[in-house]
């Protein structure tokens, strides 16, 4: 038996409350207390842990070069950040590349720090108009054999998957759909109509939410507007407010409300280390000051950290702490269809926890009952 006596503990339906909390073989199994239970510092409070659904790299490792020893180095490094789950996301490069990348995520899942719950790929199935820092050499339209071979060659571990709904249409969205993958639109220069006939069919998600997408216009409110104005679609959101302005957080929230917005961090290998050149996608990029971008000026991923996400939305949107939080943790799991192991406090689910102050800074990461992360 492992745990918590009253402890300040984010508990799923009653928000921040004093209780004692057990886990036993990684499963939270009671709230009772217990006096052989471990104490913590009355600033602490207990939340669950962060899930990143959309992550390039950290630490210098990148995961379409990913060997064993740099899926470690992310998910361990991950922790810092109160991230107990995440899924290694792939670029547009060649599909020799991605199905090397796919093999080698579907082969170390058992790489020790955060836990990776699947694989999310992001292209080359995308529009060159609207590729951001993909290399547009590398972008193609899907045929169903593609995706055939890159859900095999996953060992079917692919949860998500980004889109240009406009080139490859609905018989690959169908195709994703029936392996359950859930099909986001990103990387897109979707007309309206278009987009809401995608939404019809299933796709749910809009991949980074503003960034590398038709924007609104009074004439077609475009993959954006469309995304925005329907309840069933989630958005994915970088907030280091580089990518996206404040007030452009502010409509999102007005639009979505609180349940339907995922943070991300689209980081890339630079997460964690100095201003420097780094690579993404097999380009040069360059960080400085906590931006990093192509030679061109184009942003290329980002060096956010999850808490440094949290904390941004928290204090834009002026909402309470827990709002925030779910933000990176419920609402994630819903979206990922995880939420009946992860993303909240109850009986029976993982016990995946954060240990933060009222201002996100980590003080210790919790994956599966053991103890990852202390500063």
């Amino acid at each position: 038996m492992a745990g918590f006596r009253n402890a300040n503990v984010y508990v799923e339906g009653k928000g921040i409350i004093k209780t004692s909390i057990q886990f036993v073989d990684g499963k939270i199994t009671s709230f009772d207390d217990d006096e052989k239970l471990d104490s913590l510092p009355e600033n602490l409070i207990v939340v669950p842990g962060f899930i990143d659904e959309h992550i390039h790299g950290a630490n210098g490792s990148d995961t379409m070069y990913a060997t064993r020893k740099d899926l470690e180095n992310i998910a361990s490094s991950l922790t810092q950040d109160g991230v107990t789950s995440f899924y290694p996301t792939t670029m547009s490069m060649s599909l020799a590349d991605v199905k090397k990348a796919l093999n080698c995520i579907a082969s170390n899942l058992d790489v020790k720090g955060a836990s990776i719950k699947g694989i999310n790929v992001e292209g080359p199935f995308i529009s060159v108009k609207y590729c951001g820092a993909q290399d547009p050499k590398n972008i193609i339209k899907a045929t169903k054999e593609d995706i055939e071979d890159l859900v095999k060659t996953s060992n079917d571990l692919i949860r998500i998957m980004t889109i240009a709904y406009e080139e490859n249409g609905p018989e690959i969205a169908k195709c994703l759909l029936d392996h359950n993958i859930i099909v986001s639109l990103g990387h897109s220069d979707c007309k309206a109509d278009i987009a809401e006939e995608a939404f019809n069919l299933g796709a749910n998600t809009l991949t980074h939410t503003y960034n590398a997408m038709r924007g609104i216009h009074h004439r077609d409110i475009g993959l954006l507007g469309q995304g925005l104005m329907d309840d069933r679609v989630y958005a994915e959101l970088i907030c280091d407010l580089h990518h996206v302005s404040a007030k452009a957080i502010q409509l999102l929230y007005r639009l979505k409300g609180k349940d339907k917005i995922c943070l991300i961090t689209d980081s890339m290998e630079a997460r964690f280390l100095e201003n420097g050149k780094y690579a993404l996608g097999g380009q040069d990029v360059f960080v400085k000051d906590g931006v990093a971008t192509l030679a061109s000026g184009v942003l290329a991923g980002s060096v956010l950290r999850m808490n440094e996400a949290v904390r941004n939305i928290k204090n834009v949107l002026n909402i309470s702490l827990t709002d925030a939080i779910d933000m990176a943790t419920i609402n994630v799991a819903r979206h990922m269809k995880i939420d009946n192991i992860t993303g909240s406090i109850k009986l029976g689910n993982n016990a995946d926890f954060a240990v933060v102050d009222k201002d996100l800074n980590v003080y210790m990461t919790i994956v599966n009952g053991q103890i990852v992360y202390k500063k």
